[in-house]
């Protein structure tokens, strides 16, 4: 699968950011692309380089310098080998005029060029930063995705199993709503989800039998989060008979990891049943992942509190 960005859309996407100015408006669809599965992976913006292209190429004083300096020939030959490599964007710093040779080429070649009066290493950092998020592998998934004490739970179950009704309960216990009924899912490290909402579904929480609320218009700005990092997900599951229960799990929980993105994210099951309070079992799960992360196992400790004892009831 390949995923890419045009030039067009990165440009509305960073113009504010970066005060660019369109010189050469060019080819506005040219992509700006991974494909999965290549064995190296493509540069996506570096200073001019002939040797292994970027797709969008710094162009600043130095590089300017360089042509400069060249003899006609050799400058008009690198400016054909330049074009020849079809980079996307042609990015001009520190607010340079760029050479008209330069600008004749680029028209020809229909490549867009942009001018900005940030440094090189500024406009190299920030878009570095912004293609990593645009092009990083994404996925949605169906469930109520919160933030439940600083830490990104995501809330899964069948439908009808209440993940709405419990969020709505977790909303008005002070935690915030980030999206509900399909969040989406961005590998923004090579261990770290990111989770946010679709434009469409944003500040909006459906609820069976009250339709679709507003959070932040009932219970104000701090009622959601844009984003959080996925570190949990909580499964409302069938309720099972004691009977039926391993008992390892009533020591444990039913804690096990789901693959997300390559990731494997803790995925911990709370069987559904009448008079449960789910809205404290999830905020106690939450603190015990919370003490877990920091080497602080209750159930071990147990276990060992167990055996310790049986060790010396043996020695007597």
């Amino acid at each position: 699968m390949t995923r890419s960005v045009s030039a067009r859309e990165l440009y509305e996407e960073v113009r504010l950011r970066l005060e660019l100015q369109c010189v050469v408006e060019g080819d506005g669809e040219r992509r700006i692309e991974i494909a999965e599965g290549r064995t190296r992976r493509p540069s996506l913006i570096g200073y001019l380089n002939l040797i292994h292209p970027n797709k969008i190429q710094i162009i600043g004083a130095e590089e300017v310098e360089f042509l400069d300096g060249q003899p006609a020939s050799k400058r008009r030959a690198i400016l054909q080998r330049m074009f020849k490599l079809q980079p996307a964007v042609l990015a001009i710093t520190r607010g340079i005029e760029p050479p008209a040779d330069l600008l004749m080429a680029a028209k020809r070649s229909k490549v867009p060029v942009w001018r900005t009066p940030k440094r090189g290493h500024d406009v190299l950092t920030y878009l570095q930063y912004h293609l990593a998020r645009a092009l990083a592998p994404q996925t949605s998934l169906h469930g109520v995705f919160l933030e439940v004490y600083s830490i990104g739970v995501l809330i899964t179950g069948e439908a009808g199993s209440g993940k709405s009704e419990l969020a709505l309960e977790l909303i008005t216990r002070g935690h915030r709503l980030v999206a509900d009924d399909a969040p989406e899912f961005t590998l923004v490290a090579p261990d770290v989800i990111d989770g946010t909402c679709p434009e469409m579904l944003q500040d909006c929480l459906e609820v069976r039998g009250l339709g679709v609320l507003n959070v932040r218009e009932m219970f104000g700005d701090t009622a959601v989060k844009r984003n959080k990092y996925l570190r949990l997900i909580v499964h409302l599951g069938a309720p099972v008979a004691d009977g039926e229960l391993d008992g390892m799990k009533r020591l444990y929980g039913d804690v096990s990891t789901a693959k997300l993105l390559d990731v494997e994210v803790p995925r911990l099951v709370i069987p559904v049943a009448p008079g449960r309070n789910l809205a404290v079992l999830v905020e106690a799960a939450v603190r015990n992942h919370v003490l877990k992360s920091k080497g602080i196992d209750a159930a071990q400790t147990f276990v060992d509190r167990q055996a310790h004892a049986m060790k010396r009831q043996r020695t007597w």
